[in-house]
């Protein structure tokens, strides 16, 4: 039976995250892994081997915004590692049925120009919407990167730059309720207040509808984020893909004597007297852990089908139901395409240049037509008769995934879990057959081919994951990779649950972190750097309180006396 200070249930790349930091801070580790290729939902593969040797594929996750808005790429060094961020300019290519096309650049002020083109008063308009939503993030940063109820966290995460964005953001009584009554609306909503043009509202819509809900949805509009991220912090994608960062991060995790072991399903969390000693994989293996286990998985999986019911509720008798019934997530996830292409898209009707490609291409002729993708989807119905979609052509940025000339494309469509009247059918009773999902796919190609007709005889081969495959694949709940869906009563204090939201659990020495905590899905490292910090304090209370104390109070006095 082999021993470690810590055990951490999955090897994604927030669990490889919080390994690192517990490593640098003198504990042993041991990361298990149930795929045979560590990182959870940011790996890259060569999927398609037979039909398309040398095709390097991002199988979820793919662009990279909330990393840069924390300290965990400079702080683990991780470019010693071997990791190389590839900046996406332009960031964004949205084409229209009509000819009109948004592009949307990392410069704010170039991008106002593509946007003036169409209407000099949205361009404008635009100017003074992304400056409020980064102020917005300049605000909310300091929050992310910690754990939510660590006021010392987060006070010391306050510079005078973020400090001034908080208060023109909330600085007086009417500005507060403002932006209160900002966040309790939705995307739509905020963008109908600022812009006349549908070219314009409708790639912002789809953007904002990444979060996984409809763009009318109430309580939903911080979804009108996404975009002014994309200028700053900016959008950019490891070099040799997404699963390029996992494995900096794994040359870092072994290089401190870390250990991650692949194919090993973790069946069971074993408590001994109200507290969490190790862990069982299939097969019997047992693993023991001196001072903690964290879990990289949901809490819903993790307390109801890793654990002992008697133990759960020894904890806490009422944990179980309100898992059960508290976190409720909606019906949508994604059908994933890969595509293998013998020459790179091309977008005739629209002035094409390549550099359209370098970002994401949306595929949304309107805001209509995304929050039909997303409201379908939410209630059973698969939204294929004009899909909507996000798409990326990876290659174009980096030529290291594909043969030399060749390219791959990766298409994300919104789509049911739980098919509405297929129940009882498919894999896992979902619905989902192999016949029904490349019928799907064939849609989604067609409708992109609209846009680029030359993807007609350019495809070489392709892949196509349902969305009970990909639940399956991530082990996520209803094929959730946000674990928990990234709505405002399930964010901050309240993910996964007010009682299990600052990472702790009510079994002593058992931890959380992933995308279904604070501050949720995405690919950030935030969720293991801020479990990390809140395990070490729980080791040392008191000195790690007074280590927080000080470091916020220097923190603050070097923003003030670099300022004045």
């Amino acid at each position: 039976m082999e021993t470690y200070d810590v055990v951490i249930i999955g090897a994604g790349h927030n669990g490889l995250v919080c390994a690192a930091y517990l490593l640098k801070a003198g504990y042993s580790v041991l990361l298990l892994e149930k795929r045979s290729v560590p990182g959870g939902a940011a790996t890259t593969e060569e999927a398609l081997p037979k039909e398309a040797p040398g095709f390097q594929f991002n199988l979820c996750a793919i662009d990279h915004e909330f990393i840069h808005l924390g300290p965990v790429v400079e702080e683990l060094e991780l470019e010693k590692y071997g990791l190389e961020y590839l900046y996406c300019d332009p960031v964004v290519f949205c084409p229209h049925p009509d000819g009109k096309y948004f592009l949307g650049h990392r410069s704010v002020e170039k991008t106002c120009a593509e946007i003036a083109r169409y209407s000099e008063r949205d361009a404008q308009k635009y100017a003074e919407y992304t400056d409020f939503w980064q102020r917005v993030i300049g605000s909310m940063v300091p929050i992310f990167n910690a754990p939510p109820k660590s006021i010392i966290d987060i006070v010391g995460n306050y510079d005078i730059k973020k400090m001034k964005d908080l208060f023109s953001v909330i600085g007086s009584t009417n500005k507060t309720l403002d932006f209160i009554r900002t966040m309790l609306t939705s995307a739509e909503d905020i963008l109908n207040e600022w812009f006349d043009s549908e070219f314009l509202k409708a790639p912002l819509a789809r953007l904002a509808a990444e979060l996984g809900t409809p763009v009318s949805q109430k309580t939903n509009a911080v979804g009108a984020i996404m975009m002014a991220m994309r200028h700053n912090p900016g959008m950019a994608r490891p070099k040799g893909g997404t699963g390029a960062l996992v494995k900096a991060l794994l040359n870092l995790v072994t290089s401190l004597g870390g250990k991650v072991l692949t194919d090993q399903h973790v069946e069971k969390v074993l408590i001994d007297d109200g507290k969490a000693v190790g862990v069982r994989v299939a097969g019997g293996t047992e693993y023991r852990a001196t001072k903690g286990v964290i879990s990289n998985i949901d809490a819903k999986r993790l307390f109801l089908q890793c654990m002992d019911h008697s133990d759960v509720d020894s904890a806490d008798p009422e944990l179980r139901e309100r898992l059960e019934r508290r976190i409720v997530n909606n019906n949508e996830t994604i059908l994933k395409i890969d595509l293998a292409l013998s020459e790179p898209l091309r977008f005739e009707r629209y002035n094409h240049q390549d550099e359209y490609s370098i970002g994401s291409i949306l595929i949304a002729d309107s805001v209509r037509h995304v929050e039909m993708a997303h409201s379908e989807a939410s209630v059973g119905n698969i939204p294929d008769s004009d899909p909507s979609m996000y798409v990326v052509m990876p290659s174009m940025l980096d030529p290291s995934l594909a043969p030399e000339g060749k390219h791959t494309v990766w298409i994300e469509f919104f789509a049911p879990y739980q098919i509405h009247g297929a129940e009882g059918t498919g894999l896992r009773g979902t619905g989902w057959t192999d016949e029904l999902k490349n019928k799907v796919a064939d849609r989604c190609v067609e409708k992109l081919a609209d846009y680029s007709p030359n993807l007609k005889h350019s495809v070489i081969a392709r892949r196509v994951e349902s969305p009970a495959e990909l639940g399956e694949r991530l082990g996520s709940y209803k094929g959730n990779y946000y674990h928990i869906d990234m709505t405002l009563d399930q964010m901050v204090f309240f993910r996964p649950l007010p009682e299990l939201a600052n990472y702790k659990t009510p079994i002593d020495g058992l931890f959380l972190t992933g995308a279904g905590t604070h501050p949720g899905g995405s690919i950030s490292g935030m969720p293991g750097r801020n479990c990390a910090r809140v395990f070490i304090h729980a080791q040392q209370p008191f000195a790690s309180a007074i280590s927080d104390a000080g470091n916020s109070l220097k923190s603050v006095a070097k923003s003030v006396f670099r300022m004045s």
